[in-house]
């Protein structure tokens, strides 16, 4: 017979989604950056020169003339900015995490929800954008277990610690840290994305 469960699986299981988060966030930090280079006019680099600038002087469209060419509006237009921190309340991180949370700590597209140095290892994080997609390819590709949870947004998936949800052109991924067995978690983060799946 099979000896107890002890928590180093779960510890494991932290550790794997902890190197997984960073370096989705990593990729996103490195990726906002812009191209300083200089342009060999002198001009900032992706400002257009007199001779790249179809609308420059002595182009006919650009004192009316010609035929005007329509440009198309992006179907596709870029979701709007979401507050991470308004997707998942303080009680509601509590809630999923089972013992009291500090006030939330907002990095630019992330909200955390971190445990007091007096109580037990508990964190809830939410990610919000292209990052929180990163994330669900990475596992994905590393073979994670994703359970599809129907009727949650446009698509919503679900493992262990961890609740993607897409909705509207948005990604939002929710992560929980927790010294527990993995079943324990699993109805409070199905509940937790439904809410999220609402506020988008």
């Amino acid at each position: 017979m099979a000896g107890p469960r002890t928590a180093a699986a779960p510890a494991r299981s932290i550790r794997s989604l902890t190197l997984t988060w960073l370096a989705v966030a990593l990729f996103a930090v490195t990726g906002c950056g812009g191209d300083s280079t200089p342009s060999p006019t002198g001009q900032p680099a992706g400002e257009p020169t007199a001779a790249s600038d179809p609308l420059a002087d002595g182009d006919p469209l650009a004192d009316g003339g010609g035929t005007a060419v329509d440009t198309p509006t992006s179907a596709a237009a870029a979701p709007a900015v979401v507050d991470p921190c308004s997707l998942v309340s303080r009680q509601e991180a509590e809630q999923l995490a089972g013992t009291t949370l500090n006030e939330p700590r907002k990095v630019k597209a992330t909200c955390t929800y971190t445990a007091p140095p007096s109580g037990p290892t508990a964190q809830v994080e939410v990610f919000v954008g292209a990052g929180a997609k990163k994330i669900l390819d990475v596992n994905r590709n590393l073979g994670h277990e994703l359970r599809e949870l129907p009727g949650v947004g446009d698509e919503a998936y679900a493992e262990d610690r961890v609740v993607y949800v897409h909705k509207g052109g948005q990604w939002v991924s929710v992560r929980l840290v927790r010294l527990n067995d993995p079943a324990e978690n699993r109805q409070g983060l199905e509940a937790v994305a439904r809410q999220v799946a609402d506020r988008l």
